[in-house]
């Protein structure tokens, strides 16, 4: 495995073999060949899970492991070039799955050691028939491009460049004088094209790939009469152009299949085709995906390994496919398709987030020779959850501002350039425009304060336009678990990395901050309570969380001092815990401006350096009331993932929980081991523990 991934071996380790070695039959980087784990049929390969994980590094580092060894293609499904077709080509003659099959040819006809180029004939005439349906209007200049581009596919040696150039002049003057004046391409057109091309093959290779398509339904073992059927397909599009595009794959296949054929390319090319699809939820993914996959359930084999990236978990057409983790698959897959469901032919393997270790060594090599505090990894790897992305453009931020930066949120904030021609831009801007959808940014900016659909409702009546209702807020919610970020009750946005950057901008869009003030107040105001509520004691919660990022504290110190001497210890821990994840971005004065140096105060509460000052209500226990107050300020600071968990802090937080499991017999136990865990959690950059909770510390 090359050095710029981490957390991957189990794609990439050469002893034992991982699953690429045992797919391809190649080495990574060496030209050696290795067993293969499926001698008759292979699996589809995708790798699914969400953005940020790493799936497209992965691709690209499976290109330059096998590039020049065996032939391989990789292609993103949502390049610009997938998306239209070029300037003048009519959209009945093009479509991605089409323009997909050119780009895979051309990057897999190169040579690899030890065999020269692989030709296409096969896919070469398919594709010029389906060009020729939108050639009715063309110039000749712009059919001599398309057509040479096309016949290139055959080039097997220098000499064809000039022999392609005469071919295509010849094919684009007969074409042009085939077609009528009034803009449509008749068939004389097409006839004459396809003329052209066979009179072309006088090898005889070629002249057994012009006999293949004689075999497309409905031809009559007439080659050309299959040609014009492709293309008439081809335009008619839907089910007929998928029909078409079915038969444009199954052409690429025969060749590359024709190119390993015989005893002396056997001995020449020791691995197999690799084909490597990113982001292919986009066409062409989908077309390119199920033609395969059909196609071997119908028994027509191949011996291409497919590996392609999918955002999110799943699509609808593959819910049959065969299911593991990337661990699963690092000795053997155990893949076994189903021969009643076509796409059971996929594998789909989930990538896992880094660990900390993985966290520890990025870091520490973006740092190398950079003074960094000992427990920013920890505190990084908290934050980012193991996003590879998060991590990585984290530990670039860290290398370019430490040791100015002073935590996770200054450096969030700082500007970092990633690439010498780009301009300086703040982290968090980076990492949104990649983890969420564009077109969605502003919306979830405002809703990833919301627990629920209710609170999200709230929020854009009065935040976001008019026109954006709770149907919007419902596909809203679709499209996220699409994009495979987590459903985790009692949070809009599941996923708390992406949250937590949502927020971020939130804060800081503009100067007094008054969206971010609007937001919490409106959930305040939401969360009121509105006489017996079922659900009062949870709606209560939300209150106080919100009106904590606001800055105001009393109301969550008096809830939390009044329940501890009633409420069950475990419900009260949670509550605590719950209340104290409100989000906090520095200090502010009563207008919302910004206090000088932005400083975090909530240490200095949490050590007791404010307790002189601090009047407790009268009639309660001020000792009780202070030590909440520090507790609460305590667990605010150490569960900030934005902030570095601070020793002192957790030194307090230990002792304050112990003084309270002595007020406490009955929750005496669960309040001591917490007083353990939660400040070795704290300082591991962990969740905080609540003993044999089952609850995933969110409410």
């Amino acid at each position: 495995m090359g050095r710029r991934l981490h957390g991957r071996g189990a794609l990439f380790d050469t002893d034992p073999a991982g699953l690429a070695p045992r797919l391809v039959g190649l080495r990574p980087h060496q030209h050696r060949a290795h067993q293969v784990e499926h001698t008759q049929e292979l699996p589809f390969v995708v790798l699914t899970g969400g953005r940020g994980l790493g799936k497209s590094a992965v691709l690209v580092e499976l290109r330059d492991a096998y590039q020049g060894h065996t032939p391989v293609a990789l292609i993103d499904c949502e390049d610009a070039q997938f998306a239209a077709p070029p300037s003048g080509r009519p959209v009945e003659a093009w479509s991605p799955v089409a323009q997909a099959l050119l780009v895979i040819a051309e990057q897999l006809a190169e040579p690899v050691t030890g065999a020269g180029r692989i030709q296409f004939p096969r896919l070469m005439s398919g594709l010029v028939a389906v060009a020729a349906g939108g050639w009715g209007d063309a110039d000749s200049e712009r059919i001599r491009r398309e057509v040479e581009r096309i016949l290139l596919l055959n080039e097997s040696g220098s000499w064809i460049a000039h022999f392609a150039g005469r071919w295509a002049g010849r094919v684009a003057a007969n074409v042009v004088a085939a077609a009528t004046g009034t803009g449509a391409l008749v068939s004389s057109a097409i006839e004459a094209t396809l003329e052209s091309i066979s009179d072309g093959f006088v090898h005889r290779r070629h002249q057994k790939a012009a006999t293949w398509w004689r075999d497309h339904p409905n031809a009559g073992g007439n080659a050309r009469r299959g040609l014009m059927l492709l293309s008439g397909h081809f335009r008619a599009e839907g089910s007929s152009r998928e029909h078409a595009e079915r038969h444009l794959v199954r052409a690429l296949l025969a060749d590359l299949a024709e190119a390993y054929a015989g005893m002396l390319p056997r001995m020449q090319r020791l691995g197999r085709p690799l084909v490597l699809l990113d982001n292919s939820q986009t066409a062409p993914g989908p077309g390119l995906t199920d033609a395969v996959l059909r196609d071997r359930a119908d028994g027509i084999a191949d011996r291409v390994a497919f590996i392609a990236t999918l955002r999110g978990d799943s699509r609808p057409a593959l819910r049959n496919a065969v299911r593991r983790t990337l661990p699963e698959v690092a000795r053997r897959s155990e893949w076994a398709p189903d021969p009643a469901a076509w796409s059971s032919r996929a594998l789909l393997v989930s990538l896992p987030r880094l660990g900390p270790d993985d966290t520890l060594h990025l870091v520490g090599a973006a740092c190398a020779g950079t003074p960094a505090p000992a427990r920013l990894p920890s505190a990084t790897h908290r934050l980012t959850g193991g996003n590879p992305l998060g991590i990585t453009l984290l530990a670039e931020a860290a290398a370019q501002h430490l040791p100015g930066a002073a935590s996770l949120g200054a450096l969030l904030v700082a500007d970092v350039r990633l690439h010498a021609e780009r301009d300086r831009t703040p982290a968090y801007l980076e990492l949104l425009d990649r983890l969420v959808p564009a077109e969605h940014l502003d919306e979830l900016t405002v809703l990833a304060a919301a627990h629920d659909h209710d609170s999200a409702c709230a929020l854009a009546a009065a935040l976001l336009p008019d026109d954006f209702g709770p149907a919007d807020i419902r596909s809203l919610q679709t499209r996220l678990r699409q994009e495979g970020l987590p459903a985790v009750p009692g949070r809009f946005v599941g996923d708390p990395f992406v949250r937590t950057l949502l927020l971020l901008r939130l804060h800081h869009r503009d100067p007094d901050h008054t969206q971010w003030r609007t937001a919490h107040e409106t959930l305040v105001e939401h969360y009121a309570p509105t006489g017996d509520q079922p659900d009062a004691p949870a709606r209560a919660r939300c209150r106080l969380h919100h009106q904590l990022a606001l800055g105001t504290t009393d109301p969550a110190v008096d809830h939390l001092r009044d329940t501890f001497p009633t409420l069950d210890t475990r419900t009260w821990l949670r509550s605590l815990r719950f209340i104290a994840s409100a989000p906090y971005f520095h200090a502010h004065d009563d207008q919302g401006r910004d206090f000088d140096g932005q400083d975090d105060r909530r240490a200095a509460v949490a050590l007791g350096g404010t307790d002189a000052a601090t009047r407790p209500p009268d009639g309660v226990d001020p000792a009780l009331h202070l030590r909440i107050r520090r507790l609460l300020h305590a667990v605010w600071q150490l569960t900030d993932p934005l902030a570095l968990p601070d020793p002192a802090v957790c030194r307090r937080l230990r002792f304050e929980l112990e003084q309270l499991s002595n007020l406490r017999p009955a929750g005496n136990a669960l309040l001591w081991q917490a007083s353990r865990d939660w400040p070795e959690d704290a300082l591991a950059g962990r969740p905080l523990r609540i003993p044999d909770d089952d609850e995933d510390g969110e409410a």
